[in-house]
């Protein structure tokens, strides 16, 4: 009997090999003028090919989404023709690859928008720290957006998703998680709005939904995954309150209207047991209420991926650390091979050490 990791699996109408998913990781390799796709990134993506599906990194949709070093976008054509490459040598080796689509919000750093101030829902400051150009800074009080901006931020997500598909990607994932733009709307802790897209439930999950209907004016719906991190708190100034599960209870079962090609949920990142307000068990809690395919992520092992694809808590489960240092992860798991351990101090360093040397099994053997 094969490991359920490694059996096949239909989205809709993308059938992928294995249910090993290359999660989106910021390498902040695009360094260059315009943030654009290299040939770096090329030999990267195409090394990871075996995964089921690979989700890009963070790709901005904006200028004004930009808040890490060296991350590349979808808004500009040059960036389309990087991404172009990037595609075709992914599919040439017959991977599939979905684009991650990003606006990082109040987690941005004036050094990034020539001194103006980041955006957010409210003018919260969380209280952290950004990666400038500088290293480490702190964050700052961001700026309220005006309800035409927010407009314009689901109008550039539009954008980006014709941009993405037009490189040549098999589809693309709203990153609505981990503290950024969109997030920041859905928790009542980073939203303190009054207008339609704040104080309910329903409006501060609006924004979502609209990116979504946008979205699918210029591709297939069935092509568009969502991220989602209901159990957030103490990182990226997100903390929880009552309201947040109930939040995510509601966007997760909307979700079941539109027919999305995923679903991609992460388990909590730290321990959020004394918590009164968190749900620690995340696939356990959202199976039943989704119905689509599901995707799991944050600290897996093989072992316990297939247990919980084995469980049905989970369709597939995302790996990302581990396709770092093992590009051709499925295969070791196929193998039941040792994997190579990354290192962290070439996380977000340019160049290709720590980025494309690490070999193959094959490679590894000879």
């Amino acid at each position: 009997m094969s490991q359920p990791l490694l059996r096949p699996i239909k989205l809709n109408d993308l059938e992928l090999n294995n249910r090993v998913i290359m999660a989106p990781m910021t390498r902040s390799r695009a360094a260059n003028e315009g943030n654009v796709p290299n040939d770096l990134m090329v030999t990267y993506y195409a090394q990871r090919a075996s995964a089921g599906l690979i989700i890009s990194e963070g790709t901005q949709i904006s200028e004004q989404a930009v808040g890490y070093i060296n991350t590349p976008g979808m808004y500009s054509q040059e960036q389309v023709a990087g991404w172009k490459k990037v595609t075709a040598a992914v599919h040439a080796e017959g991977g599939k690859i979905f684009a991650q689509l990003w606006h990082v919000g109040r987690m941005s750093h004036p050094d990034f928008h020539n001194g103006e101030f980041p955006v957010a829902p409210s003018a919260i400051n969380p209280n952290d720290q950004s990666y400038t150009p500088q290293g480490f800074k702190k964050t700052v009080t961001p700026r309220a957006l005006t309800i035409p901006e927010i407009k314009q931020i689901v109008q550039d997500y539009k954008a980006a998703a014709k941009n993405a598909m037009d490189a040549g990607f098999d589809g693309v994932e709203i990153h609505s998680s981990n503290g950024y733009l969109l997030h920041q709307f859905f928790n009542a802790t980073s939203n303190i709005r009054t207008d339609e897209y704040g104080g309910s439930i329903e409006n501060r999950a609006r924004i979502l939904f609209e990116v979504i209907e946008a979205i699918q004016e210029v591709m297939p719906i069935e092509r568009v995954g969502v991220r989602l991190n209901p159990s957030l708190h103490g990182i990226f100034g997100m903390t929880m309150d009552e309201e947040t599960i109930p939040t995510f209870d509601y966007i997760i079962e909307k979700l079941n209207n539109y027919k999305l090609s995923y679903l991609h949920l992460s388990e909590p990142f730290n321990d959020v047991s004394a918590i009164p307000y968190a749900e620690q068990n995340i696939a356990k809690r959202y199976r039943p209420i989704y119905k689509g395919s599901l995707i799991i992520n944050a600290g897996f092992t093989q072992e316990r991926g297939n247990a919980v694809i084995e469980a049905g808590e989970a369709d597939m489960v995302a790996f990302g650390v581990p396709f770092i240092a093992n590009p051709d992860l499925p295969e070791r798991f196929r193998q039941n091979e040792e994997l190579q351990e990354a290192d962290k101090n070439t996380f977000y360093s340019p160049g290709a050490e720590g980025y494309i040397d690490y070999p193959s099994l094959v490679e590894a053997k000879a």
